[in-house]
């Protein structure tokens, strides 16, 4: 026997502490060969690169003491924190280089330095934590993500200072040499002299074409900005539902699976494909579990999952590839890709895709009625895929509709009448439990009284049913009742007590901020619904308008908090507007970046910009 763990979504933590610590190294190298490159002494380079992992290492026990976990914000807070948390240690260690003028000591310049820079530092380090304060008075999902971030990144800041402030003095008196080397880069000064007087001889015309500038840039290119909450991670699981036509059998639903299967490894690739598995038909009710993270609403659902090699081609263009093979050789057969990575299952708030729009209210029929106009409103956005009911509404069902009258000359009641129709239909199991006891074992098991489904596989053979009152074989259902096929609703889902007719989508080729509002615009279209009805958007779209709009609010909050503190370190308001008057170009900067690099506006771009 072979034990082997498939469907791990595991790997992705683990990629991320990998990711972490090739970024603390990777910003250790870099930040050393800057101070190399400009400071030319070695030691000092050592010195800034020491700082980052007593820094890191603090903040985790920081996290640790205030019950934070290591998660994905955590590790985007810290990765972030590490080109930060640097500049404490570096601007250190170049006031040091400047105060070791010849005939001064190592102690004396360190303690110059250090006097000279701390309140600096501070407020720095104060102004980068203003940023990451209106996380905490932010709401919902936006909280949930935002807060660990800003405790991972607020510890990293306050640990370097305190660092800087004490572990860097120590080293430089230890480690660094007695003189400095004089003037390194007089060329670059004296052009900064000369290019100064230049610059401030024309600084309204300047300020003004700035300001002009940064924001046009920002009115053209902001709309254009594509929003999701995170991207797409290409993770390598897939998780399919197909739906075959309401009312097939177990039976027939496995071939049509099974053919799925092949579908997919022919699309795939074989060697591309780990593992497949499936679940097809109801959680029977003798599993003592609630299986509801595989939920079928009967025996025509089946859902997919498929792990994939890791450098297997894979994406949207196979979604697609899969969409078209799958409707083509199984018509009738309703195709829709689930939530399959753990971020994007969690982001998704229990909903199975990352748009779902439910019509609700007190009327089931209401709501059905007004659901298929906003379905065909939906319709005619070419951008979505796999559009669908979540629900059954048209489940075959066998109307028995019994004349008492009827079978009151027969002598039966309707509890002799259901007492016969259940088992040939169903089971007695519920109706009429009954166990026997395995007097070896001691073990109980439920004895239960059916009909083989192979003998009722039509209504007359329902209707030939005997009633046997008293044994006799007649009278037959067929004499006191009329048969009659009809459908009702497979599934009924309630949301506060109303009920709940729900609409799921996938997107393709937009983002997820573009078709929200397409969405709604569909949805305005449909018309207004009848009393007592709301639709109300599920799914991705209302955590991603929540967690914009207290972004949006977290800048502007940050952005004036930032002002009060440099107005009151400065004592004037202008110079603390010059300085904030920088935070248009910082966004222009990350707009063009974002533009040129294909990447929305999400909470991971949005953290490290």
């Amino acid at each position: 026997m072979d034990v082997s763990l498939q469907f791990d979504q595991s790997p992705y933590v683990t990629n991320s502490l990998r990711g972490l610590v090739m970024e603390g190294l990777l910003g250790a190298a870099l930040t050393g060969l800057m101070v190399l490159l400009f400071l030319r002494d070695w030691r000092s380079a050592a010195i800034v690169i020491l700082n980052i992992p007593f820094a890191l290492l603090s903040a985790v026990i920081l996290l640790w003491l205030t019950g934070q976990s290591i998660n994905i914000m955590t590790l985007g807070g810290l990765a972030l924190a590490v080109g930060v948390l640097v500049d404490e240690a570096t601007v250190e260690i170049e006031n040091i280089h400047t105060q070791m003028a010849p005939g001064v000591s190592r102690a004396r310049a360190v303690v110059e330095a250090c006097s000279r820079t701390a309140m600096a530092r501070l407020l720095s380090m104060f102004c980068i934590l203003a940023v990451f304060v209106p996380s905490f008075f932010m709401v919902g999902v936006a909280r949930q993500l935002f807060v660990p971030l800003s405790l991972a990144v607020g510890f990293s800041m306050i640990a370097s200072y305190l660092l800087s402030s004490s572990l860097v003095p120590v080293f430089s008196t230890w480690m660094m040499r007695e003189r400095s080397r004089g003037e390194e880069h007089g060329r670059l000064r004296s052009f900064y002299d000369r290019y100064l007087p230049a610059v401030l001889r024309f600084r309204w015309p300047l300020a003004l074409v700035y300001l002009a500038s940064a924001a046009g840039l920002i009115y053209l290119l902001a709309p254009r900005m594509g929003t999701e909450i995170f991207p797409d991670a290409n993770a390598p699981l897939y998780r399919m539902r197909l739906r075959a036509p309401a009312g097939t059998r177990l039976e027939e639903n496995e071939r049509i699976v099974l053919h799925a299967l092949d579908i997919i490894q022919r699309d795939a690739g074989k060697n591309n494909i780990q593992i497949t598995s499936d679940f097809l038909g109801l959680i029977p009710s003798s599993y003592p579990v609630d299986l509801i993270h595989l939920f079928t609403s009967g025996p025509q659902d089946a859902i997919v999952q498929i792990s994939f090699q890791p450098d297997a081609p894979r994406g949207e263009p196979l979604r697609e590839r899969l969409r078209a093979s799958l409707q083509h050789e199984l018509p009738g057969t309703e195709v829709s890709f689930e939530a399959g990575d753990i971020v994007t299952q969690v982001m998704s708030f229990g909903s199975p895709t990352p748009v779902e729009v439910d019509v609700q209210g007190v009327n089931l029929q209401d709501d059905y009625a007004y659901a298929q106009k906003v379905r065909a409103s939906l319709a005619k956005l070419d951008f979505l895929r796999d559009l669908k009911f979540a629900q059954e509404m048209n489940y075959p069902t066998l109307d028995i509709n019994i004349d008492r009258n009827r079978s009151g000359q027969f002598g039966l009641t309707m509890a002799d009448v259901v007492r016969s129709i259940v088992p040939a239909t169903s089971s007695s199991r519920f109706t009429d439990p009954n166990y026997w006891r395995d007097p070896n074992s001691g073990n109980a098991f439920q004895i239960q009284v059916e009909l083989p489904q192979n003998q009722m596989q039509s209504v007359e053979q329902v209707g030939d049913v005997p009633l046997m009152l008293g044994g006799n074989p007649k009278p037959l259902l067929d004499d006191i009742a009329s048969l009659k096929t009809n459908t009702m609703p497979g599934e009924i889902d309630r949301y506060n007590g109303q009920r709940v007719i729900g609409i799921t989508a996938n997107l393709h080729e937009i983002t997820l901020g573009e078709a929200a509002v397409k969405i709604g615009q569909a949805v305005s279209a449909a018309g207004a619904p009848p009393r007592g009805v709301s639709v109300v958007t599920r799914g991705e779209i209302p955590p991603l308008e929540q967690t914009i709009s207290g972004l949006r609010t977290g800048l502007l909050l940050a952005v004036a908090v930032i002002f009060l503190l440099l107005s009151a370190n400065f004592q004037s308001v202008r110079l603390a507007l010059a300085i904030v008057l920088t935070v248009p170009a910082v966004i222009c900067g990350v707009l063009l970046m974002l533009r040129v690099t294909g990447t929305t506006l999400n909470i991971q771009s949005f953290m490290g910009a």
